[in-house]
């Protein structure tokens, strides 16, 4: 496979009217770095008409543009390890579709991982004002916890660049729930950010809800830590000292005669404490096999549906990728 100098990933998510306005920024930019690229677009299983405008796109710039359509929506973290695959670029720059990374930003990222000796370099927004107020919640809650568990103080974010030997590192997962910065964290501890601005959404609306963060954020918890499982036990045992203390109170106000309903209270504390800490166990204990469940049973990470690129003429139909 021949090789780029870089390598720009954009999962395409409800993005029809961006999309022609990115590509013309993106090419200026990386044209004025001087450098050879490509720009790959992985169409998410978007319902509007964006593979549509990526067709046209790829027949304006043949040598340029990849554009692959997924069979559905498998999430942006998906659609990233299937542009990924698909890279040639020493480096990869990930981004989103929406203008909300400015492409001008672009050169920073570039001159930061290359002076600085680093394997990948995210893009910390300036501001996170353009963003709504849950998703800024979802948003510092996953960070914080990807902080803890990579043992980091790096605010991550989609708009990065990658070194191709980081990039190569992580395809041996397969699996289906991707969490792309925790596969990222887990091969190397260069990791660095550089201030970048962070603009208005132009249209539309953010392909990100408070479902698809809480995804998002259990595909951080499950693979990467056994945080929840022992937060589990550590519960059962607070609450456990919890009814011990309480038999205990309510011991000596029977012995004392202070209970005027004798039985009521002490059942109705241990059925609402050990019903409520089983449940959660069991919650929590299903989250985990039911992902191990769907991976042993190869669930695939995406499957391509139609591939335009320089390197396939003819569009490539129904390319799956699982374990």
């Amino acid at each position: 496979m021949s090789t780029l100098d870089l390598s720009v990933v954009i999962p395409v998510y409800r993005s029809q009217e961006t999309l022609r306005p990115l590509t013309q920024r993106l090419m200026k930019v990386l044209d004025a770095e001087g450098r050879t690229y490509e720009i790959i677009f992985v169409d998410d299983g978007s319902p509007d008409n964006s593979w549509e405008v990526l067709e046209a796109l790829q027949v304006e710039h043949p040598q340029s543009i990849v554009a692959i359509q997924l069979m559905r929506n498998y999430g942006q973290h998906n659609a990233l390890m299937c542009g990924f695959r698909r890279s040639r670029g020493q480096f990869v720059i990930t981004m989103d579709d929406d203008l909300q990374n400015p492409p001008e930003e672009i050169p920073k990222l570039i001159n930061a991982i290359i002076s600085r000796k680093l394997d990948i370099v995210y893009g910390s927004y300036e501001s996170t004002k353009k963003h709504s107020g849950w998703r800024n919640l979802g948003s510092t809650i996953i960070i914080t916890f990807y902080n803890h568990v990579f043992q980091n103080n790096i605010r991550g974010s989609s708009f990065r660049i990658i070194r191709r030997e980081l990039v190569d590192s992580i395809f041996p997962y397969n699996l289906n729930f991707t969490y792309i910065d925790g596969l990222l964290a887990w091969n190397t501890k260069r990791i660095g950010e550089v201030p970048v601005a962070h603009h208005a959404r132009e249209t539309g609306r953010s392909g990100y809800n408070p479902l698809k963060l809480l995804t998002l954020a259990l595909n951080l918890f499950t693979n990467f830590s056994l945080l929840p499982l022992q937060l589990v036990s550590m519960t059962g045992f607070v609450f456990s000292i919890c009814g011990f203390i309480a038999a205990c109170v309510y011991a000596i106000l029977y012995l004392t005669h202070r209970i005027t309903v004798p039985g009521y209270a002490s059942i109705i504390i241990a059925v609402l404490v050990m019903g409520g800490i089983q449940l959660l166990s069991l919650g929590v204990l299903g989250e985990y096999l039911g992902r191990l469940h769907l991976n042993v049973n190869r669930k695939p990470q995406y499957v391509e549906r139609i591939v335009l690129s320089p390197a396939t003429p003819d569009p490539k139909v129904d390319s799956t990728h699982q374990g």
